[in-house]
C-alpha cells in the first residue's frame, strides 16, 4: 500500500514538469497562445501546451521552431495581434479566407524577417498596408487582396526585390502607383515580379513612364476598376513577357501607344470604358491575341482596321461605341477560334456579308444600332444569334429573327454531371458527382480575371479544368464539380466550384480545407492556360462537431495524470492497440483505391498508375456512342455490353458494365493497371477507362475484323477461340521441364529466349485463373501473392534477375510489386504541407 501511495505522490509531483516539457520553443508557444487568445473558433486540438509536439492543426514546425502557419478557411474570428512578430523563424503565413478576421494589420508583421509567403486574402483587415512589410526582404508572394485596406500603396514594397506575386486587388487603396526616387524605393524596382494585381481599388493619378522597363518580367498587369487618369505610358510596350493587360474602367486619355503591337505575347487586351482618343490602335502582328475590348472610348472615326482581317487568333472582338464606319470584312467571321463579335453602337453601314466560311465556334454577332441596310446570309452557314435591332435593315424585316432583341440561346452553360437516380439530400448537403452520397462539400466562387474565351458551354474546356483541380488537390475523378459559369459585370468569369469528401467521409477536416485554400491562394494550382489568372472566394465551412465545449486547465491536468498512470499499467495493451490501428488503417486504405492521386507516378493507393491509358469522363463516352444507342452496340455478355464509338478521330470499343456485374473499386483499379501494362500484337490494347456516376467502363482499340473470339479463330491453328483452354490442357506435359508440352503452339519469340524462369508455375496459375466457375478461380490478391512467391522461389527476386524485370522491381533491394497497396496513404495535407519549400517563385504562375 505504501508503495502505491509513493508512486501516486511521485506522479503528481512530476506532473508540472511533464506539462512544461514541450518540444516547441518556449517563445513560440507564448506567441501562439497569445494569438489563440485573440481568436474565436480555434481548432479543438489547440488545447495542449506543445503545438509542435501535439501537431496543432495548421502549425508546421522544424527543430522545435514554428516555421509555417496555414489557417486558410478555418472560420477564425478576431484580430491579428502583435504577438505574431514573436515567431521569428516563420517562413509562411496563410490566414486566407477567414472573413471574420478584422482590425488593422499589426506593424509587427515586419519582424518576420525570414517570411517567404504572406497570404491574407479574403479576410476583413482594415487601415493602411503597413510600411513595415517592406522589411520582409525574402518575401516572394504577397497577397493582401479582398480585404478592406485603405490608404496608399507603401513605397517600401519596392524593397521586396525577390517578390514574384504582388496582389492588392479588391480593396479601397487610394493614391498613385509609387516609383522610386533618391529618397524612397518604388514598384519599378521589382524586377522579378511577374504579377501586378491592383484591380478594383480607388487608385488615381497618372501611371509614371518610370514604372515599367525592359528588365522587368511582368506577365499580368491588372489595373482595371480604378480611377487612374492620364496617358498609357509608352514604357509599357517594353515588357517582353506581358500576357494580360487590363486597363479598363479607368479615366485614361490620350492616344494608345503606337508600339503596342510589339507585345507579341499579349493574349488579353482590355482598354474599354476610358477616354482614349486618336487612331484605333494597330494590333497587326499580335499573333497570340485572343480577347480584345476597345469599347466606349473616343477614337477617331475610321473604317474597320486591317487587323480585323489578319489577327486570326481572336476568340472575342468587342468594340462598342467605337466610331467605326463602313463595312465589316467577311474575313473576320472565318477566324477559326472566333466565338463572339460585339460591335454595337457604331456607324457600320452597307450590306452585311458573313462570307462563305464561318467559324464553327461563333456563337454571337451583336451589331445593334448601326446603319446596316441589308444582309447577305447563307441560312446553312450560321444559325446562332445575330442581332441587328436598330439598323435600317430591320425597318422592313421586323419579323426576322435577327431583328428581335431577345434570342434564345441554343445551349445552356456547362455543369458537371451528377450521379444518376439519386435521392434528394437534406439541407446544407449536396450529392457527390461520383456517387449518391450526401456530403458537406468545400465550395465557393472561382473567378477568372482574364479568360481567353467566351463560350461557357464548352464541355472539353471545363472538363480539363475539373481534371486539373482534382489532380493538383490530390483527389480523384468525381471529387469536384463546376456549375453556373457566367461573365459578371466586370467581365470576369465566375464559376461555382465544389470539392467533395471522398471514401465514405461526410466532412473535410480543418487540415483538408487549409490545404485546399493554400493551393488556391498561393496559386500553386494552375488552371488550363485558357482560363488565365484567378481568385477563389470560398463559403464558410461547417466542420463536423463545430460548437463543442473547450476543456479547462484543471481537466487537462487530470487527464494527463490519468493517462500517464494508465500508460504505466497498460503499456502492453497500448502497443497492441497501436499495431491494430496501423493494420486497420492499411485495410481502410486498400478500400480507397480512388481516394487520392499521386502526381509523381508512385502508387500511393490512389488513382490507377497507367501506362499509355487515360481517364475519360462519362459525358465524353456518352457523346461518342450517341448516348449508348443500340445501333452502336457490337457485343454483349454477362459483364455488360460493348459499344463502338469514335473519339478524337480514333475508333474505339467501350465495354460498359451493367448493374450487378460491376467489381469493387479496388478490383476495378487493379484490372485497369494490369491491362494498361499488357501489350502484344495479338491482344487488343486498352485506351482508357471511366469511373464516375456509378459507371465502370473500359475503352479498347476497335477491332475491325469482328470480336476477339472471331479474330483468334482466324489467326490461330485452333478452330474456335472458346476451345483454346481445353486444347492447352490436352497438350500440357509436366515432364517437359522446358516448355511443359506447349512447344508446338508457343509464340517463337517466347520459346527461343532459352530457359523460361518460373514458366511451369506461371502456367499452372494461369490455368487455374480460367476455371469455369468463379469459386474455382483464385482472387486477384491470391494471384499477386502467388506471383511474388514464384518470383522469389525461381530467383527472379535477385538483383541480377530483377534488373531485367522492371515491372516487378528494381535492381536495388527487394523488388516491390507494382500492385502492392500495403503502404498507408499519406494524408492529402499534413503539417509538412505548410513547410517552406523555397520554390514558390517557380510554382505559383498559373499557365
Amino acid at each position: 500500500m505504501a508503495a502505491i501511495q509513493l508512486l501516486i505522490c511521485l506522479l503528481f509531483c512530476s506532473t508540472p514538469a511533464l506539462l512544461v516539457n514541450s518540444l516547441t520553443d518556449a517563445g513560440d508557444v507564448a506567441a501562439l497562445q497569445s494569438l489563440k487568445g485573440s481568436w474565436e473558433n480555434s481548432p479543438p486540438n489547440w488545447e495542449s501546451n506543445d503545438p509542435c509536439g501535439n501537431q496543432w492543426d495548421g502549425v508546421g514546425c522544424s527543430d522545435s521552431r514554428v516555421t509555417s502557419l496555414g489557417f486558410s478557411s478555418m472560420n477564425l474570428k478576431g484580430t491579428l495581434s502583435g504577438a505574431i512578430g514573436g515567431l521569428s523563424e516563420l517562413r509562411s503565413l496563410d490566414l486566407s479566407f477567414n472573413p471574420d478576421l478584422t482590425g488593422p494589420l499589426t506593424a509587427r508583421i515586419g519582424d518576420l524577417k525570414k517570411l517567404n509567403i504572406l497570404i491574407l486574402a479574403g479576410c476583413s483587415f482594415t487601415g493602411s498596408v503597413p510600411d513595415e512589410i517592406g522589411n520582409l526582404a525574402q518575401l516572394t508572394l504577397l497577397a493582401l487582396n479582398a480585404n478592406n485596406f485603405s490608404g496608399n500603396i507603401p513605397p517600401s514594397l519596392g524593397k521586396l526585390t525577390q517578390l514574384d506575386w504582388l496582389d492588392l486587388s479588391d480593396n479601397q487603396i487610394r493614391g498613385s502607383l509609387p516609383v522610386s526616387t533618391d529618397s524612397q524605393p518604388g514598384l519599378d524596382l521589382l524586377l522579378k515580379a511577374e504579377h501586378f494585381h491592383f484591380n478594383k481599388n480607388q487608385l488615381s493619378g497618372n501611371i509614371s513612364e518610370q514604372l515599367f522597363n525592359s528588365s522587368m518580367v511582368l506577365k499580368h498587369i491588372l489595373l482595371d476598376g480604378n480611377q487612374i487618369n492620364g496617358n498609357i505610358p509608352e514604357s509599357i510596350t517594353l515588357l517582353p513577357n506581358l500576357q494580360v493587360l487590363r486597363l479598363d474602367r479607368n479615366k485614361l486619355s490620350g492616344p494608345v501607344p503606337a508600339k503596342l503591337n510589339s507585345l507579341t505575347k499579349l493574349g488579353e487586351l482590355y482598354l474599354a470604358n476610358n477616354a482614349l482618343n486618336g487612331a484605333v490602335p494597330d494590333l497587326t502582328g499580335m499573333t497570340a491575341l485572343n480577347y480584345v475590348d476597345l469599347s466606349n472610348n473616343n477614337f477617331d472615326p475610321s473604317e474597320p482596321p486591317n487587323w480585323f482581317s489578319t489577327v486570326d487568333s481572336l476568340t472575342t472582338l468587342v468594340m462598342e461605341n467605337g466610331n467605326l464606319q463602313g463595312s465589316i470584312p467577311a474575313k473576320l467571321f472565318s477566324f477559326p477560334e472566333l466565338q463572339q463579335v460585339k460591335l454595337k453602337g457604331n456607324l457600320l453601314n452597307g450590306s452585311l456579308d458573313l462570307g462563305n466560311i464561318i467559324s464553327q465556334q461563333l456563337q454571337l454577332i451583336d451589331l445593334q444600332d448601326n446603319q446596316i441596310s441589308s444582309v447577305n446570309l447563307d441560312p446553312s452557314g450560321y444559325s446562332n444569334p445575330l442581332i441587328l435591332v436598330g439598323n435600317p435593315v430591320c425597318s422592313n424585316l421586323s419579323t426576322k429573327s435577327f431583328c428581335q432583341l431577345q434570342q434564345p440561346m441554343k445551349t445552356t452553360p456547362y455543369s458537371t454531371s451528377l450521379a444518376k437516380n439519386c435521392k434528394p439530400c437534406p439541407p446544407n448537403r449536396r450529392i457527390s458527382p461520383a456517387s449518391c452520397d450526401c456530403v458537406f462539400p468545400y465550395d465557393g466562387n472561382l473567378i477568372f480575371k482574364a479568360p481567353s474565351f467566351r463560350d461557357v458551354t464548352n464541355a472539353s474546356l471545363f472538363n480539363a479544368l475539373e481534371r486539373s483541380l482534382w489532380l493538383k488537390l490530390g483527389l480523384g475523378p468525381g471529387s469536384v464539380s463546376l456549375d453556373s459559369p457566367h461573365f459578371d459585370k466586370d467581365d470576369y468569369l465566375d464559376v461555382r466550384l465544389a470539392i467533395y469528401p471522398y471514401s465514405g467521409k461526410k466532412y473535410f477536416s480543418r487540415v483538408d480545407t487549409a490545404g485546399f485554400g493554400l493551393h488556391l491562394s498561393k496559386q500553386t494550382f494552375k488552371p488550363p492556360k485558357e482560363f488565365g489568372p484567378y481568385l477563389f472566394y470560398p463559403f464558410p465551412y461547417g466542420f463536423e462537431g463545430t460548437g463543442g465545449t473547450k476543456l479547462g486547465i484543471g481537466v487537462i491536468v487530470g487527464i494527463t495524470v490519468g493517462t500517464f498512470i494508465l500508460l504505466l499499467a497498460l503499456a502492453g495493451v497500448a502497443i497492441y492497440a497501436i499495431r491494430q490501428k496501423k493494420r486497420a488503417e492499411q485495410a481502410i486504405e486498400l478500400s480507397k483505391p480512388f481516394a487520392s492521386w499521386a502526381p509523381s507516378g508512385k502508387d500511393s493507393g490512389g488513382a490507377p498508375i497507367l501506362k499509355g491509358a487515360r481517364w475519360f469522363s462519362f459525358d465524353e463516352l456518352k457523346k461518342c456512342t450517341n448516348n449508348f444507342s443500340d445501333t452502336n452496340e457490337i457485343g454483349s455478355g454477362g459483364y455488360g455490353k460493348v459499344y463502338r464509338g469514335i473519339l478524337t478521330g480514333q475508333e474505339i470499343a467501350i465495354k460498359r458494365a451493367q448493374q450487378g456485374s460491376m467489381q469493387g473499386a479496388h478490383e476495378f483499379k487493379t484490372e485497369i493497371e494490369l491491362l494498361s501494362r499488357v501489350h502484344h500484337n495479338n491482344l487488343v490494347g486498352l485506351v482508357g477507362f471511366c469511373f464516375e456516376q456509378g459507371e465502370q467502363m473500359l475503352v479498347y482499340e476497335f477491332m475491325p475484323n469482328g470480336t476477339l473470339r472471331e479474330s483468334l479463330s482466324a489467326t490461330q491453328p485452333i478452330e474456335k477461340g472458346k476451345y483454346i483452354v481445353r486444347e492447352v490442357r490436352m497438350v500440357m506435359n509436366k515432364t517437359d521441364e522446358h516448355h511443359y508440352g506447349l512447344s508446338e503452339i508457343m509464340d517463337p519469340s517466347i520459346k527461343n529466349v532459352g530457359h523460361l524462369i518460373g514458366f511451369a508455375s506461371f502456367l499452372e496459375l494461369a490455368m487455374r485463373c480460367v476455371k469455369e466457375t468463379a469459386a474455382e478461380r483464385p482472387t486477384m490478391g491470391d494471384c499477386v501473392r502467388e506471383i511474388e512467391t514464384i518470383l522469389q522461389n525461381d530467383g527472379v527476386g535477385t538483383d541480377s534477375a530483377a534488373s531485367s524485370a522492371t515491372d516487378f522491381g528494381t535492381s536495388k533491394g527487394v523488388p516491390r510489386h507494382p500492385y502492392n497497396e500495403s503502404l498507408p496513404r499519406k494524408e492529402i495535407i499534413d503539417s509538412e504541407s505548410f513547410e517552406y519549400s523555397g520554390s514558390i517563385s517557380a510554382t505559383i504562375e498559373p499557365k
